[in-house]
């Protein structure tokens, strides 16, 4: 969330920059001003009690001391007075507390200034491509018939299981998203990545540390009898490693990586756009998480896409990067970039990662910081990418490589599969 001093000393700024995401944010923004007026108040008055109290009690003794009942009675009865204002005192800065921190997880991280300018999806601006789309033969297939025809997915089965966009992975189906999951794993710890295996759910704390609570959108799946939320991305869990802890400078910056099966309610999604693999409600994902000084994260935003970029070029799939316009961004980000791989049968981008620099706006929820050779404790800055979602990117190699002998492996999966073509 946005810090208090960012609001407080730059507030026409932060309504400024807001308006780039379409957001609206004069009215709260002069909420959390009162209300941080409010608690300031409440605590001064309680300051000014407490010290009146402890100079009363003090006075009380030395009363009865020299045997001045009546003085001592006196001090008594404004101690029992201040006692009882400090209660009411102490509600009402509880009171706006709780309040400020409503507000603050309602404001959106503010845009950077490299955010371009626009309302939507289609106003996004393509930054690089690369890769050669190819031209399939003629009877080509959608990746759900291929699915079909080689017995690599069954759609229908996961229905009966536990409903749409739960599909079940047969045979070499189920081998590639194995292969798969392996080749992103090994080449980030190639590139640095510590591995990490993290809990499938988490509790509302994490939730609130990065961001995904409150859940404006409804997507999160939710054990109410337990109070966990099941993870829409490992960005969370791994994240929230860090929550309450103090970094030192020189273990900086922290890079993670981790797979994790995601699950995501994707409200109000339907037609097209759907089919197959294209929107799931459980699916796999490589994640990577990085935590760096605030001075070095756009360096470290630029290292996570060009890494990101390698992984679709390694495994040849034509690929573009979108940098995300204000309209289009996530709630916590403060700069995303997007890849798209192209679909040859669909005819169609898919997004397969976003990668994005959230600078201080999760550490601060998280109180995730670090010490400076200084000795300073300040807020870090947290980025995160996927690296790679599973589902597009197994749409785009089916249909892409599909021959009319079978479905070709690209050369840096093959030692991961085990096999050279699906037929």
């Amino acid at each position: 969330m946005l810090t208090l001093k960012v609001i407080t000393e730059n507030t026409n700024g932060v309504i400024d920059k807001l308006a780039k995401k379409h957001y609206d944010a004069e009215a709260i923004i002069n909420e959390v001003i009162e209300t941080d007026k409010k608690r300031k108040a409440s605590q001064q008055l309680l300051d000014n009690n407490l010290a009146e109290l402890n100079l009363l009690s003090k006075s009380i003794g030395q009363w009865m001391k020299a045997g001045d009942l009546e003085a001592a009675e006196t001090a008594r009865r404004k101690v029992a007075v201040l006692k009882e204002h400090n209660k009411q005192l102490e509600t009402d800065r509880k009171e706006a507390e709780k309040r400020l921190t409503e507000l603050l997880y309602q404001i959106p991280n503010l845009p950077s200034d490299e955010v371009p300018e626009g309302k939507e999806a289609g106003d996004n601006m393509v930054e690089k491509t690369g890769g050669l789309i190819p031209v399939l033969h003629e009877g080509a297939l959608p990746h759900w018939e291929l699915a079909k025809k080689y017995d690599l997915i069954d759609f229908e089965l996961g229905v009966k299981i536990a409903g749409a966009g739960f599909p079940v992975y047969k045979q070499k189906g189920a081998r590639l998203q194995r292969a798969l999951i392996n080749f992103f794993l090994d080449n980030a710890m190639e590139a640095g990545y510590i591995e990490i295996q993290p809990p499938y759910v988490v509790n509302p704390d994490s939730g609130y540390g990065t961001g995904n609570l409150p859940d404006k959108e409804g997507q999160m799946y939710h054990c109410t009898a337990d109070d966990l939320y099941l993870i829409p991305t490992a960005e969370i869990p791994v994240t929230n490693i860090y929550r309450d802890v103090i970094l030192e400078e020189k273990d900086l910056p922290v890079k993670n990586t981790a797979y994790s099966a995601c699950f995501r309610r994707e409200a109000g999604s339907y037609g097209k756009d759907v089919r197959g693999l294209n929107r799931l409600h459980q699916f796999d994902k490589v994640e990577i998480v990085r935590i760096d000084k605030p001075e070095n994260s756009y360096q470290s935003l630029q290292e996570m896409v060009d890494y990101v970029r390698s992984l679709v070029e390694k495994l040849e799939l034509p690929w573009r990067i979108l940098r995300l316009c204000g309209g289009d961004m996530s709630f916590t980000s403060a700069l995303t970039f997007d890849f798209e791989v192209f679909s040859a049968a669909q005819e169609r981008w898919l997004e397969v990662s976003s990668v994005s620099n959230f600078e201080s706006y999760q550490a601060n929820r998280l109180k995730c910081r670090y010490r400076g050779e200084d000795k300073k404790v300040q807020l870090c800055h947290t980025l995160n990418g996927s690296a790679l979602a599973l589902p597009r990117i197994v749409a785009a190699l089916l249909e892409n490589n599909q021959t009319p002998e079978g479905i070709q492996i690209p050369k840096a999966l093959i030692p991961y599969t085990g096999f050279e073509i699906i037929n």
